[in-house]
């Protein structure tokens, strides 16, 4: 990428940051303005400490202090600096407001869209690096405009006004200050224009890091037991090392400012005490005037160095900010607003009907599924077997409208899955998967998850009916246990929770995905019987490796490379002699 690439990409990243804060334009304003007008009332004060010092020297030559004058100056000049101290403080606090404000809005509109994003998104992206969008990213973005936004706003308005009451009290004197700092403004412009591609470079891989670490403590127990922890380290020290690289010479580049601007502030201050002495000497400037441009020096070096601080900040969020509204601006599940149909729960009959389907996942050359049609009819119970790779579990996320498919059509009691929302294609189905998911709380929420008005003696009844009652009874509060993902629960154990969880939820369609494959063989015989009463009048369908488990279903799709070879019940399929009967006959050769 150009330099001139990268400037364009700077510029946009800020100016949309920009954009994004026009909720907060008023508290913005309020804040820089007295930013401003501290700046302006610290540009007062040479002058003030410019008659100060001639009064005390004027007293020294002829012997008489005025001290009604002198007293006035300094209480002038003590207004001037409280006044100037009570600006910044408020204006500290408005934007301190607006960075806490502007932040909570960010992450919420993540996680707005995190809800909107097709699964493909997550395909192709590591957790970590989205986590990383959402904490370091977006807190740099609210930490630059809490220290920097104001700073830089105010720095320029004191390092302009100074340059100008430099020219209004000395000419000679203000080129002289200006000249002296030029090779300040030199030295910024290179840094700055070297630096920026270091400081993106660092917010990538620390999302890249924060990725590697997510995925490695989350399969913790496989890398340990594979004795992965070498090859683990030797990943997490590369990309430990990027970022660390990527850190040292953004942060070297910006602190070069610091020490840079130090120089130059001292080269000034000598270069105005020897011009101002021989003005002095020729009576052209008084004394006080010396005094007032070694404070101007100040003045006018001191924002250089802020300025340049400010931008080196405003690098860092320019990169922040492009990573955050990339992510906002990724592509969402396709608009619902002209879906019009509804399917109440209870009207349902049950009826589901696949119609030519294609699926292709992105960036693949071949379809995974091809042609695909099948009829479930209600009540039936319908099971999908097939080798790994097969689109069984692809066809599952198509019916729940988790993809788009890209032709065919798939019917819910004759209604497209095209004209329902996907919320209400979820409130019809009950879905059990072979990962499970527990969250931090109590057994009874996790078994009722986001479902109302339901009894403790229904959870009761079906904790029983799945073998899971014996378990819950030895933890120590029972049913008001506290658990999380991290708890020492077994899979099968696990597994159970979520079926529980699962026969709770009273829908009309049931998809159970692997749902025994944890469980233990008499453990599965009682959740095989609970499955049986749970399937009572409603249309589900299974997804089993174990076919011993699916011989009672109504219903038997086969696939293979992504459509269905053979369908039929359990004993028709075994007639046949095809590809079921093999598959059925190889789980129980030696």
């Amino acid at each position: 990428m150009g330099t001139g690439e990268k400037a364009k990409d700077f510029k946009s990243a800020i100016s949309r940051l920009f954009g994004e804060l026009k909720g907060f334009k008023a508290l913005i304003c309020v804040a820089l303005v007295l930013a401003i007008l501290s700046s302006v009332l610290s540009i007062l004060a040479p002058n003030r400490l410019s008659d100060l010092t001639d009064e005390i020297s004027e007293g020294i030559v002829t012997n008489f202090m005025d001290i009604d004058a002198i007293t006035k100056i300094t209480l002038f000049l003590v207004g001037l600096y409280l006044c100037s101290s009570l600006f910044n403080y408020i204006q500290s606090i408005s934007m301190t407001t607006v960075a806490n404000k502007f932040a909570k809005q960010l992450r919420s509109r993540i996680s707005e869209k995190i809800n909107k994003l097709p699964l493909k998104y997550f395909d192709k992206h590591q957790v970590g690096d989205t986590l990383s969008r959402v904490t370091n990213d977006v807190d740099t973005i609210a930490q630059t405009m809490n220290q920097s936004l104001g700073s830089l706003v105010s720095n320029i308005a004191l390092l302009l006004g100074t340059i100008i009451m430099m020219f209004v009290t000395n000419w000679v004197m203000a080129i002289t200050a200006i000249f002296s700092s030029l090779l300040g403004f030199v030295g910024m412009i290179a840094i700055l224009k070297n630096s920026q591609k270091y400081f993106v470079a660092k917010q990538e891989e620390l999302g890249n890091l924060n990725g590697h670490i997510e995925e490695v403590y989350s399969g913790l127990n496989v890398v340990k037991a594979y004795n992965g922890k070498k090859e683990a380290d030797t990943k997490f020290n590369e990309y430990n090392k990027k970022v660390s690289e990527a850190n040292r010479k953004s942060q070297f580049l910006s602190g070069i400012m610091q020490p840079m601007m130090s120089f130059i502030g001292n080269f000034g201050y000598v270069a105005v005490c020897i011009v101002g002495a021989l003005l002095t000497m020729n009576d052209i400037i008084s004394f006080g005037v010396i005094v007032a441009f070694i404070s101007y020096v100040r003045l006018f070096t001191s924002p250089l160095s802020q300025i340049a601080q400010a931008t080196t900040s405003l690098q860092s969020t320019a990169a922040a900010s492009e990573r955050v509204f990339e992510f906002i601006d990724e592509e969402e599940m396709p608009d619902q607003n002209k879906t019009t149909k509804h399917l109440n729960k209870e009207d349902v009959k049950g009826e589901i009907e696949f119609n030519n389907v294609v699926f292709q996942y992105d960036n693949n050359d071949k379809p995974v599924i091809k042609n695909f049609t099948a009829k479930a009819k209600p009540g039936q119970k319908v099971a999908i077997v097939g080798p790994t790779g097969a689109g069984k579990t692809t066809m599952v996320n198509l019916l729940m409208k988790f993809y788009e498919i890209n032709s065919g059509n798939i019917k819910i009691d004759g209604v497209s899955i095209n004209e329902l929302t996907r919320e209400n294609i979820h409130d019809l189905f009950t879905m059990v998967l072979q990962d499970t998911w527990l969250f931090e709380g109590t057994v009874k929420e996790n078994i009722i998850y986001n479902r109302t008005g339901v009894s403790d003696e229904k959870v009761k009844e079906v904790c029983k009916e799945v073998g899971l009652d014996h378990f819950i009874k030895t933890l120590p509060h029972g049913y008001d246990s506290k658990i999380s993902e991290n708890d020492s629960v077994s899979a099968g154990q696990r597994q159970l929770l979520t079926i529980a969880r699962g026969m709770i939820d009273d829908s009309p369609f049931l998809i159970l995905d692997e749902a025994t494959s944890n469980v233990d063989t008499r453990t599965e015989e009682l959740v095989q019987d609970a499955m049986d009463k749970l399937t009572e009048g409603k249309t589900s369908f299974i997804i089993a490796h174990r076919l011993s488990t699916i011989k009672n279903a109504d219903l038997i799709l086969v696939m293979k490379d992504g459509n269905i070879i053979e369908q039929g019940n359990h004993n028709e399929l075994m007639e046949q002699k095809g590809f079921y009967s093999e598959l059925y006959n190889s789980q129980f050769e030696l």
